[in-house]
């Protein structure tokens, strides 16, 4: 089932899935070869009472009666050079965060390349190894989560990028979904 109208604008059957589609599409016009991009996701109605000249500058003031239900707000530059797992262990989100969601590229092969992996090579090796092999595939990975542990992402590959093409799913990137809903724990 495809995830747009006919006319373009995405279809989504959850307020996550809206916003993970939206993320997509705003960091799909800024073009590949991207540092990974953090967002909270917001309460738009919450943000609406609460911040009402945010909202406005946000585009999604009350004149704005077709507003998605969670609004995706990009954070600070993730530091350079710090591995993205340790980055995410750092993050406390505030109680007006609902949600939060990444975008971020990498290398990845098909399963069928599993069993050509060198043994022994340490993370280094093997990203060297991945970029070099001949069926890699450049992907973006947008993944958001909210506090009540309700997952989404979207997966948009370099050589079909498209919104058309775009894959979405609750499980598609489990390891990245349970980072991101670490940043939650208590």
């Amino acid at each position: 089932m495809s995830t747009h109208s006919p006319s373009g604008p995405p279809m989504a059957g959850s307020p996550l899935t809206r916003a993970v589609l939206e993320i997509d599409e705003y960091v799909a016009g800024l073009g590949w070869d991207r540092p990974a991009l953090l967002f909270a996701l917001v309460d738009t109605a919450r943000l609406r009472s609460e911040e009402p000249g945010l909202a406005d500058r946000l585009g999604i003031g009350e004149d704005v009666p077709d507003a998605a239900p969670l609004t995706p707000v990009e954070q600070e530059e993730i530091p350079a050079g710090k591995p993205l797992d340790e980055f995410l262990a750092t993050i406390a989100w505030p109680d007006a965060v609902a949600g939060c969601a990444l975008a971020v590229e990498r290398l990845m092969l098909p399963p069928s390349a599993e069993a050509q992996v060198p043994d022994g090579l340490d993370d280094a090796a093997l990203a060297k190894w991945v970029a070099a092999h001949p069926d890699r595939q450049e992907v973006r990975m947008t993944v958001g989560v909210l506090r009540d542990g309700t997952r989404d992402s979207a997966l948009r590959l370099r050589e079909k990028d498209a919104s058309t093409e775009v894959l979405t799913g609750a499980d598609l990137v489990p390891g990245l979904a349970e980072a991101l809903a670490a940043t939650f724990a208590e």
